[in-house]
């Protein structure tokens, strides 16, 4: 779709805080007013609307999308959505070390050790960690009360987590950046500990290069929409 409109702005009501373009609310794809919790996000989302040219880029309006998923996916009916990220603690990428080289195995624990202890206090649970890729069953208290954590949230603070649970493999990494426990490059070099490894001892490829800085751009999207609905800091 191409630009049609010349004026963005932001319209404060008793349904929050609205995105107008030439004085028209924006829609989302479903047709659902796109409209805030929280006046900083809605002006943030505003800025990307601003921001565009000639044509509407979705990778360039990040925030936007994350919205969108908030009003259209979740907010009816989130226990679906908080499934599926919830699915993640069943095989958290946390709890799956490497069984040699020495270092790498270090380098895993070093990261990855204070996120699982972490979790272990805050929830009061226990989480299981295996040498190797052979699955193994999390306690299914454990389970629970993650997506119970999951459930507590809204559906904007769910939207926002979605790429940072999807992109980093481990909800349990999330978590801690949503509470405070670790901050976004933290969560970001511990999901990357492998990669980094990888490419220390073999080199990097271009395309290595550009799917890693896509994801590491949706990454702090998200960790920006939470920022925005002053639940993490930026």
């Amino acid at each position: 779709m191409k630009r049609f409109w010349k004026d963005v702005a932001v319209v404060t009501s008793a349904d929050g805080h609205a995105i107008t373009l030439d004085g028209r609310p924006v829609r989302t794809p479903g047709r659902l007013p796109l409209a805030m919790p929280h006046a900083a996000l809605a002006e943030a989302i505003a800025d990307e609307w601003r921001a565009v040219t000639e044509k509407i880029d979705p990778r360039a309006m990040p925030l936007t999308g994350l919205a969108n998923v908030a009003i259209e996916r979740i907010a009816a009916d989130p226990l679906p959505f908080i499934a599926n990220l919830a699915a993640y603690a069943e095989s958290d990428l946390l709890c799956y070390r490497a069984e040699a080289p020495e270092a790498l195995v270090a380098r895993q624990a070093a990261a990855w050790d204070p996120l699982i202890d972490w979790a272990q206090r805050r929830y009061d649970i226990h989480v299981e960690v295996v040498s190797g890729i052979i699955h193994r069953a999390q306690p299914p208290q454990t389970l629970s009360r993650l997506a119970d954590a999951l459930a507590a949230r809204s559906a904007y603070a769910l939207a926002g987590l979605s790429p940072i649970v999807t992109i980093t493999g481990s909800l349990i990494a999330a978590l801690a950046l949503i509470e405070g426990a670790a901050d976004a490059d933290t969560v970001w070099r511990a999901a990357q500990v492998d990669e980094d490894w990888q490419v220390e001892k073999w080199g990097d490829d271009d395309l290595a290069i550009a799917t890693r800085t896509a994801h590491r751009a949706d990454f702090d999207a998200g960790v920006r929409f939470l920022g925005l609905l002053a639940i993490v800091g930026t």
